[in-house]
């Protein structure tokens, strides 16, 4: 009897205790457009063209319940036989655009890829609401600060395609570093395309997905 009671108290004890850690996390916002991913393909930059990350963009909304929205991956990709350049700045809407906390980074594609934009540490997170590590500032963009193609030699590791051979362009998350280190989306390239290059340079294959409806 006695020790059916401490039970009782144990578990009474933890119910009450649950509902107030969970309510300690901030709510994903039903208006979130905007989120960097919280983990890669797991193929260095190979992530399987735009079609892949796109899809990865939508897997991870999903996941937060937030898959209701056209997500785009922000990545350039050179030309192929079929296909002209793609600017990662044509491929993500108008916005403007919000984080998983409800704070607005961006109003407008204008307003993204200025010295307004409001691109931080803190505001850059991921569709959990999770901020990234500076061991992981690097995110795969292939992009110029103006948010087109890259175009002076292999920025986007064949076009998100390869986790071998080539390069690709990224920016830093937390605009750390001073000068060129200061661009979200444009702050040097990469060691190569493979998960152990990307981490080199402090990557982990991360990308920016942005709700371009």
């Amino acid at each position: 009897m006695f020790v059916g009671v401490i039970r009782f108290v144990i578990l009474t004890a933890v119910l009450s205790v649950v509902p107030a850690a969970a309510q300690d996390a901030p709510a994903i916002s039903s208006r979130m457009s905007f989120f960097v991913t919280s983990t890669g393909r797991g193929f260095g930059a190979n992530l399987a063209g735009l079609d892949g990350a796109d899809a990865i963009c939508l897997q991870r909304a999903t996941a937060v319940g937030r898959g209701d929205r056209l997500w785009r991956a922000y990545l350039s990709a050179p030309p192929t036989a079929g296909t002209p350049a793609v600017h990662a700045r044509d491929r993500i809407g108008r916005g403007p655009w919000i984080n998983a906390h409800g704070v607005q980074i961006a109003a407008s594609v204008e307003e993204l890829h200025s010295e307004a934009a409001n691109l931080t540490a803190d505001t850059v997170l991921t569709e959990a609401g999770a901020p990234v590590g500076p061991t992981r500032h690097d995110i795969l963009t292939g992009s110029n600060p103006d948010g087109t193609l890259v175009t002076n030699g292999d920025a986007t590791c064949r076009g998100w395609t390869s986790h071998g051979d080539g390069r690709a362009v990224v920016g830093h998350h937390n605009r750390s570093g001073g000068g060129r280190g200061d661009s979200w989306n444009s702050a040097h390239p990469t060691r190569g395309c493979s998960q152990a290059a990307l981490r080199a340079s402090l990557g982990d294959g991360l990308f920016y997905c942005f709700a371009a409806d």
